[in-house]
């Protein structure tokens, strides 16, 4: 049995076509036979599967001339020419086909998708119901028939006919028991799983959206992208691809299309607490918090019982300075799961919430459960390392700090010595030389102002600063240039490409990435000349930056390492930074930072200004009008007020952005001065360049 976009094709000499088997017997008692017309329907369906439809084409063609009366060679010929938009000689071949072989299902499915490209739904809808009333388990045919009712806008049939196709899969058990484990996190066995049934049938609509959720979970969303879109030539309107092709969207950082693709699922399932939840992240992402807030709230109306709603909405809340409320639905999240590890955490991050013995009592207790699933206990220790820390209880905080960060150290490792040589590789790369020969080039914007540095380190100050200027709009940590490299990275087989790819564009494809950036973040600006892109990561990539987007203004955020490196060994991310899970690593991460920020100035003086965050807060006027200056801004009072400006910060600094100046964390870390010897040892004489900040 084969397939081809999603239907079946049977070319076993029992049940192949009627109609067909002449043809097939003439072929196979030729003299001297070349490749049987089964073999080389296999090698065009093959070539379909692949993707490559003119292959497929071209080869079907020449069957079609030495066959004219084999249907399953004009059946096939009509599905490539619809994967080619080749709509009007698809209708025809295909028409051809079904008027002689009226009970051909498969083909008549696929003249109702002609159909439906050509616009003729109703016709379309006719040609699937015939289908059904023969063959009413026909999972692809009830795919195609969702698709019609959509585009006629009857939606609440549409998901009667894929929850049919889903019922009818032929694989279902094996997708169910794959889709279990995935939500159980056991990635190794999902992925087994639905690439056993993929393996069968390469356009298999579930299993090619599971493994586009490993592929996000993985961080890897072009492949998602690919797998989600292949779900699509099967069936266009299909809600299972669309729900997850919102999220890899925004993990490409293609807000808009995003966008787009929640508006999509809501008028499909517009009673699906999934549609609502891909609207919040896409309106949260476009700094519509207020549009995420009540996206959100409806889905919670549709699923009460799902924690991860409240504790959404009160990240919401937080982002939107409304303290209090995030609080309280925080506390909401552990009304309905008293055991939520990250409502305790979400609580703990607000870091002017006190936890009452109780609170305390009750996170120790579950970490002492040891019938209780353990995924949480990061979240648990990170929490009670500020609870005690609160308390100025030095030594229990930092124990648990310690266990938290281990816990995640575990789930996602980080490989420093991979991290240094990739460092050296960049400079090695992005030398004087290679910007000399690269003085032209690259897009003319002047609009972005890049904040860079590590997490922690005071950037979030300086984006609040900008933001609060009349021409700058502060959005937030932007995905887009590392998703620029990850693209490079892909230009050299085993995706190690970066830096050296970028050397082999010619000027205008570099220009274009410049372009594509500006276009991808285009949604987050509203009128304002300037914006701020404050992915602290992008320190490593100010080569690359300079070549795209040479205009481009940008500020390095630097904090002593013993207070920057500690305030992230002691922050639970929700992803990323993986480096900051081990004190050894962390120094031998700020030690690569600085080589770079070095390396940077030297190949490209003066392009970075590097502002101080001791001598910002002692000194703020001082060193605010000289990071306006750098940027090309008028000097404006409201820079100094930062504090008043009302606006969406997503990041742990969220609160303390929201309060004047203050000095009461310089030096801290001398609290954990003893346990914080691994860290010291790991800097070495980086150390000695920041004596003057202690």
């Amino acid at each position: 049995m084969l397939r081809f976009g999603g239907f079946v094709m049977d070319l076993d000499a029992s049940t192949i076509h009627p109609a067909s088997k002449p043809w097939r017997m003439e072929a196979m008692n030729a003299p001297n036979p070349g490749p049987s017309l089964e073999q080389r329907l296999r090698a065009a369906h093959a070539a379909l599967r692949a993707g490559r439809a003119a292959t497929a084409e071209r080869w079907l063609r020449a069957l079609v001339h030495e066959y004219p009366g084999d249907v399953n060679s004009r059946w096939l010929l009509g599905a490539a020419l619809i994967d080619q938009h080749k709509t009007p000689e698809a209708l025809a071949t295909l028409g051809a086909v079904v008027h002689d072989a009226a009970d051909f299902a498969e083909a008549r499915v696929d003249l109702a998708r002609a159909c439906r490209c050509a616009g003729r739904l109703t016709e379309a809808r006719e040609h699937v119901r015939h289908v059904l009333e023969r063959h009413p388990r026909h999972g692809h045919a009830w795919l195609a028939y969702g698709d019609v009712l959509v585009d006629l806008e009857q939606y609440d049939d549409a998901r009667t006919a894929f929850e049919r196709a889903r019922e009818c899969e032929p694989d279902r058990s094996r997708i169910e028991a794959a889709t279990a484990a995935l939500l159980a996190d056991n990635r190794r066995a999902a992925e087994a799983l639905f690439r056993e049934v993929l393996q069968a049938d390469p356009a298999h609509v579930s299993a090619l959206c599971g493994l586009a959720a490993l592929s996000l979970a993985a961080d890897v969303p072009a492949d998602a992208e690919r797998l989600l879109r292949h779900a699509l030539r099967q069936s266009a309107h299909v809600p299972l691809a669309w729900r997850g092709l919102g999220p890899v969207l925004l993990m490409l950082g293609r807000l808009q299309e995003a966008e787009e693709a929640a508006g999509y699922l809501r008028k499909i399932e517009p009673e699906n607490p999934q549609s609502w939840i891909v609207t919040a992240a896409a309106a949260a992402r476009l700094m519509r918090q207020e549009d995420a807030l009540a996206a959100y709230e409806r889905a919670v109306l549709l699923k009460p019982g799902e924690v991860q709603l409240h504790t959404s909405i009160g990240h919401v809340l937080k982002t939107l300075g409304r303290r209090v409320e995030s609080e309280a639905a925080y506390k909401a999240a552990l009304g309905v799961e008293a055991g939520n590890a990250e409502a305790y955490w979400s609580l703990a991050d607000l870091k002017n919430y006190s936890f009452s013995d109780t609170e305390m009592a009750t996170m120790q207790a579950l970490l002492g459960d040891e019938e209780r699933k353990t995924a949480g206990d990061a979240q648990l220790h990170f929490a009670l390392g500020k609870a005690f820390e609160q308390r100025a209880q030095y030594s229990e905080s930092f124990s648990h700090y310690a266990r938290g960060n281990s816990r995640r150290r575990a789930d996602a490792p980080f490989n420093i010595e991979a991290f240094e040589r990739r460092s050296a590789q960049i400079q090695s790369f992005f030398d004087g030389t290679f910007f000399a020969g690269n003085l032209e080039g690259g897009h003319s914007s002047a609009a972005p102002i890049f904040i860079v540095g590590l997490p922690r380190s005071g950037s979030t100050l300086i984006e609040q600063i900008l933001a609060s200027h009349s021409r700058v709009e502060g959005t937030m940590e932007l995905p887009n240039i590392l998703n620029i490299v990850r693209d490079l990275e892909d230009l050299v087989p085993g995706r190690d490409g970066y830096p050296g790819s970028l050397g082999t564009l010619p000027p205008e494809r570099v220009a274009a990435l410049g372009g594509r950036y500006l276009a991808e973040t285009a949604p987050l600006r509203h009128g304002r000349a300037h914006f701020t892109d404050k992915l602290p990561n992008n320190f490593s990539h100010i080569g690359l930056i300079h070549s795209i987007l040479p205009n481009a203004v940008v500020i390095d955020a630097r904090r002593h390492p013993m207070d920057c490196c500690f305030s992230t060994f002691k922050q639970h991310f929700a992803e990323g930074q993986t480096f900051s899970y081990d004190l050894d690593d962390l120094g031998r991460y700020y030690r690569c930072y600085l080589s770079l920020m070095d390396h940077w100035d030297a190949v490209l003086p003066g392009k970075v200004l590097h502002v101080q965050y001791e001598q910002l807060v002692a000194d703020p006027e001082t060193h605010i009008r000289r990071l306006l200056g750098h940027c090309g801004l008028e000097f404006e009072a409201a820079c100094l007020a930062f504090h008043e400006t009302r606006r969406s910060v997503r990041t742990a600094s969220a609160e303390q952005v929201r309060q004047p100046i203050y000095t009461s964390s310089i030096g801290y870390w001398r609290h954990f001065e003893a346990e914080l010897e691994p860290l010291r040892a790991s800097l070495g004489d980086a150390l000695d360049r920041f004596r003057s900040f202690e």
